[in-house]
């Protein structure tokens, strides 16, 4: 069911507002204005597949050879010492080398395995315990375990719980005597002690030293700051595209005052009677532009538009497969009924016919839902996008190919091949064969929020007041 406009101004607005970061359909097999480049070349081999897919036709020989090109120079390129890519040198790395993938496996259990043998200590050895132990007694000596625990130092930890079981008047305690022995036994202390060892090893060294290039180790101070920093700056573009927003309804309100009343909300949920058991959909909406009949206070209110806030128009592509689902599940909602919404303003009651309506076709999309951005439209966007990159670099073939060039042997693009065999074929890569149309869609959602507000100027008339302009918080 196609949305019906919630205003006539509104629907001008979103039918003129600028697209400045929307891409052109890719035609032919040139770069056209983009920037030549091996991802480039990629998308432009896996688009021209997709379309030939699409109309039951094989990809020929020639367009396979320009992918398994395409895709080798992609691979030396992310491989270079010192300006390739070190996360997928690090990939690499760890494909290759069977101390660097003992490790990773290792690490990927160590906050468990930690989280683990720290309760265990705790249940015999915690500061508050150990205050009401005698004086001269054995309080001193588990202190040195929580020490041991505390500094993450696992061998020590070891060394130390094996040395109390030797004390007398500690082994004579059975609680103190399976509290140790747990520790020990523990094979969450063995994979902690043999990660620690593993650290020496230069292959690991490496493989951390490539990580630590990327950006911050998680859980450190750094790490804590930028994450901070990214929180801030998504609060920021959410800001922005409230007010927008914000405006907008304000503008509606003057040209529709007589019949109908609007306002926006922010951080609204979706109720668990629509969502519950639904996984990977969207179920919070950064802004949403309400209607409600005048005069009718307890009616319910309608949804006129919804608006998802991007610090990045790359971050869109990644979140429009999310967005789908989670519009659909709105869709879905039962059209006789009235379903609470909380939001940042309090709890809201919309109609469950005006989310049935809402378009999720792609042709009504930009009538229901748009991203929103303040980052500067790129002049040479990227065509490839940063999951399908990753997704294609860490295909078997792409590691192994990647494992040749890094110890100087004969690397053959033959072997990639196969890569171009599962884009065609494997379900599990079918959102790669689509990236460019899922890409462009996600661009052509995407507005700036003084675009916003300037086609609503122009919708309205000759510049009218909208009320104060978004600022950055």
């Amino acid at each position: 069911m196609p949305l019906t406009p919630c205003s006539p101004l509104l629907d001008k607005t979103l039918r003129i507002v600028a697209r400045r970061y929307r891409l052109p359909a890719m035609e032919g097999s040139s770069p056209g204005p983009w920037k030549a480049s091996y991802a480039t070349a990629l998308a432009m081999a896996i688009e021209q597949a997709r379309r030939a897919k699409a109309r039951n036709e094989a990809p020929g020989a020639a367009l396979k050879r320009q992918f398994m090109e395409a895709l080798a120079n992609l691979i030396h390129e992310a491989m270079r010492t010192e300006t390739g890519d070190p996360v997928f040198r690090a990939m690499a790395l760890r494909h290759r080398a069977a101390p660097v993938r003992e490790y990773a496996a290792l690490s990927e259990k160590a906050k468990r395995d930690s989280r683990s043998i720290h309760t265990a200590v705790n249940a015999i050895a915690h500061p508050a315990r150990l205050q009401h132990t005698q004086p001269g007694g054995h309080g001193q000596a588990l202190a040195q375990l929580h020490a041991a625990v505390s500094s993450g130092s696992w061998s020590a930890l070891s060394d130390t719980a094996r040395r109390l079981l030797l004390i007398p008047d500690i082994a004579k305690e059975p609680l103190l005597r399976r509290g140790l022995a747990h520790i020990l036994d523990s094979p969450a202390l063995g994979r902690l002690k043999r990660l620690q060892e593993l650290e020496s090893d230069e292959s690991v060294r490496r493989y951390r030293s490539l990580w630590d290039r990327y950006g911050p180790r998680s859980g450190s101070a750094t790490a804590h700051a930028h994450g901070s920093a990214a929180q801030r700056r998504g609060a920021g573009v959410e800001a922005l595209a409230a007010q927008a927003l914000g405006a907008l309804a304000r503008r509606l309100d003057e040209a529709d005052g007589a019949q109908a009343s609007y306002r926006v909300v922010t951080s609204m949920r979706v109720p668990a009677s629509i969502c519950a058991g639904v996984q990977r959909a969207k179920s919070e909406w950064d802004a949403v532009l309400l209607k409600r009949e005048q005069g009718a206070v307890h009616t319910a209110w309608s949804v006129c538009l919804l608006v998802e806030a991007k610090v990045s128009v790359d971050a869109a592509a990644t979140d429009l497969p999310r967005l789908l689902r989670g519009l659909r599940l709105l869709a879905g909602a039962d059209e006789n009924t009235v379903y609470p919404f909380e939001t940042r303003q309090g709890t809201l009651h919309l109609d469950g016919a005006s989310l049935c309506a809402l378009a999720t076709d792609e042709t009504g999309l930009p009538k229901t839902v748009l991203y929103c951005c303040d980052a500067p439209a790129d002049q040479a966007p990227r065509l490839l996008s940063a999951a399908s990159r990753m997704q294609l670099l860490s295909a078997q073939p792409c590691l192994e190919f990647a494992g040749a060039l890094a110890q100087n042997r004969a690397a053959d693009p033959q072997c990639l091949e196969a890569v171009w065999h599962l884009i065609l074929k494997a379900p599990q890569w079918g959102a790669v064969l689509h990236q460019y149309p899922t890409l462009r869609l996600a661009r052509d959602l995407m507005v700036h929020p003084d675009d916003l507000l300037a086609a609503l100027n122009q919708a309205a008339g000759a510049n009218p007041d909208t009320g104060p302009a978004p600022q950055r918080p």
